[in-house]
């Protein structure tokens, strides 16, 4: 009864700024807009993430990522890290090819299509 009560009331509360996030991203011009000055920086870097459509885009995208060798890296989430610079919550994955070291990779995926581009060091599938 009181984890129900507790719930009860989680719901009824006004969302924080960063729960509004999740939904309430750029839109329009100015996603375009933060989309153009965020490709200075390499692709799934913090300031610049792989976009995606939800997470079965997020495992899709890394499942078509290939090591130099051709090899599929290995991938696991870390967690969520925080509102990106498309004002969406960003997910970490840290990504490794066999003996070598992981390379963090930002995702988010609040986006309508999935990106078609590698991250730097791997092609893509």
């Amino acid at each position: 009864m009181r984890l129900a009560a507790i719930v009860a009331a989680a719901l009824t509360m006004a969302p924080t700024a960063q729960a509004q996030g999740i939904f309430g991203g750029l839109k329009g011009k100015k996603l375009e807009a933060a989309i153009q000055k965020a490709e200075v920086e390499p692709l799934g870097s913090e300031k610049n993430p792989v976009r995606v459509n939800m997470p079965g885009g997020e495992r899709n995208y890394l499942a078509r990522l290939r090591c130099a060798d051709g090899s599929r890296p290995s991938f696991e989430r870390a967690g969520s890290m925080g509102i990106g610079p498309f004002g969406n919550i960003l997910d970490l994955y840290p990504v490794a090819c066999t003996g070598k070291d992981a390379v963090d990779v930002y995702m988010d995926m609040y986006h309508a299509k999935d990106e078609s581009r590698p991250i730097p060091g791997f092609t893509i599938e």
